[in-house]
């Protein structure tokens, strides 16, 4: 029993250094992004001319190496495909930006409608453009409520309708009762429904 103390003591004090060695050595510093470059929030990657460049101000400098943002997002200067976080990947067109935080800024309908495998509307026109951070005024939120409460009474009349539908299916025992009415009645309802934003 006292071998086997013995060597045990002994296997520890040879264990005992390799492992204050192990804890002690360096560790490996995090590696530098690609394209790490001095920049303010409020700069710009721009495409333009066929490549990105950064635009600082109103002025821009031209890249010359990839780059990765703080969240991840990757913009390759030469092609300007920017791959996100997530994967996703976007060519950027003539006038299209990437923010500091990675937002993708489109410059036409068109080169949005790209980006997510669409068409661009007919019009050529943007929706018009809602900045969610300014407080809304008195007139938007009549308008706003407005159409909430006439979606509210639409569902309301649609719920009304289901549950007779129910009632009636429910109550027929010998063949299935006619709910054609009501099927009708639900799908208007759906189709307002859709109308109202």
């Amino acid at each position: 029993m006292n071998r086997h103390f013995l060597s045990a003591v002994l296997l520890l004090a040879l264990a005992s250094p390799l492992s204050a060695w192990a804890q002690s050595s360096p560790q490996p510093k995090p590696a530098r992004p690609v394209g790490a470059i001095s920049a303010n929030n409020a700069d710009q990657f721009l495409m333009r001319d066929g490549e990105v460049v950064l635009r600082s101000g109103s002025g821009t400098k031209p890249l010359t190496q990839n780059v990765v943002l703080s969240n991840g997002t990757k913009v390759n200067y030469k092609s300007g495909i920017v791959e996100l976080p997530g994967g996703k990947k976007t060519t950027l067109k003539e006038g299209d930006y990437v923010t500091m935080q990675g937002d993708i800024v489109f410059a036409t309908p068109g080169s949005a409608a790209a980006s997510r495998g669409t068409t661009a509307p007919a019009s050529g026109q943007f929706e018009q453009y809602v900045d969610r951070n300014s407080p809304p005024t008195t007139a938007d939120m009549e308008t706003r409520l407005t159409s909430l409460n006439s979606r509210i009474t639409l569902m309301a009349q649609k719920i009304q309708l289901l549950n007779d539908k129910i009632s009636l299916l429910s109550s027929s025992t010998q063949r299935p009762a006619d709910t054609s009415q009501l099927d009708q009645q639900i799908k208007a309802l759906d189709e307002k429904l859709q109308q109202v934003k």
